[in-house]
């Protein structure tokens, strides 16, 4: 894209016309910072991960996990009488315990409650990074294979995926879930299988919930990929790699996929808050991670029992999971509009 700009000339009253050519890539982080709310947004999601993952190197915050019974359900003077006061009960002095050792106050078993939602999200995040990055590599390549060879291939890879979308992708995870959970409390076994379950138990139950995403969340993606493909592989540039003598395999992968993967990453990025919702609803009902290790969604489901009488114990988290959605869906509008070129004008 050129763009133009009048320069008077010293000696003379005439102007020059000077141009300064635009990459396709700079034209589109131009539209993206122009749009605030999504800069805001990807500013606040890389606050809040770098400073999740932080904490598991530099101690910032208490250990989410450590217990101190006598706290238990401890309210900091913030909450109760400070200009935080409006979301607690009027007669919560009579029964609470204040104590400003929290932030946020403590659980019924005396954990912070501050903690447990930073570390949930870590939880969070790495669900929503390593689900998107599974659907993206399992779509986009069965997509493309499926989407360039075509005929007979075609129509059983997309019979399969019809296949698979018979089935309910919320109830097929849980499903899953359930499986693996069942499992891994008979021990696991030996061999692979007793491999896996000690995987998932030292990473908190989160190995087992990344392979229930990962083998249903790709469907979308592939048939994305599959109509990029078939409205590509007709192109000149497609028909220039053959005809010299290139392989399936490298016209896919290096002339192809560079061409859809914009679309692909887009589609992606407004998934992501789809995956943290998934997570946070799946640990509520009690097929998430394992407890004790904290989840927003656990953090919720334990604090239902007691939302009239302590609602910090569940706005906190409900805080975190809202911004945190609300974040992703805002930056994938915005990374959506800046990599659509009908979007130019």
């Amino acid at each position: 894209m050129a763009v133009a700009e009048l320069k008077p000339d010293g000696n003379s009253d005439t102007a020059i016309l000077q141009t300064e050519e635009k990459s396709l890539l700079r034209e589109s982080f131009d539209r993206f910072f122009r749009n605030k709310m999504a800069v805001v947004s990807t500013i606040f999601i890389i606050i809040m991960t770098s400073f999740a993952f932080l904490v598991a190197f530099v101690d910032i915050v208490q250990d989410p996990i450590q217990q101190t019974l006598t706290d238990n359900n401890a309210l900091p003077e913030l909450l109760v009488t400070g200009p935080l006061s409006f979301i607690m009960p009027d007669n919560i002095e009579n029964y609470a315990q204040i104590s400003d050792k929290y932030t946020w106050g403590a659980d019924d078993l005396g954990r912070d409650l501050w903690a447990r939602a930073v570390h949930g999200a870590r939880i969070s995040l790495s669900v929503a990074i390593v689900a998107s990055t599974v659907s993206l590599i399992i779509g986009t390549v069965y997509g493309c294979i499926s989407g360039y060879f075509g005929g007979v291939v075609d129509s059983v890879m997309m019979r399969i995926i019809d296949f698979i979308y018979g089935f309910p992708f919320l109830i097929v995870v849980i499903l899953l879930q359930a499986f693996f959970k069942a499992q891994a409390r008979q021990g696991g076994g030996e061999g692979f299988w007793g491999l896996m379950t000690q995987v998932n138990a030292t990473m908190g139950g989160l190995f087992f919930m990344f392979i229930a995403i990962g083998l249903v969340g790709w469907i979308g993606m592939a048939r994305i990929a599959r109509g990029q493909v078939l409205s590509y592989k007709k192109k000149e540039f497609v028909e220039a790699a053959r005809a010299l003598g290139a392989s399936d395999s490298r016209i896919m992968f290096r002339h192809l996929l560079p061409n859809i993967l914009g679309p692909l990453i887009v589609a992606e990025t407004l998934a992501v808050p789809g995956y943290i919702s998934l997570e946070a609803f799946l640990s509520f009902i009690g097929l998430g991670v394992d407890p004790p290790t904290p989840s927003w969604g656990i953090m919720i489901s334990e604090a239902v029992q007691s939302v009239r009488s302590y609602p910090n114990q569940i706005l906190l988290p409900a805080i975190f999971l809202s911004l945190t959605t609300l974040a992703f869906n805002f930056m994938g509008d915005g990374v959506r509009d800046a990599f659509d070129p009908r979007m130019k004008q």
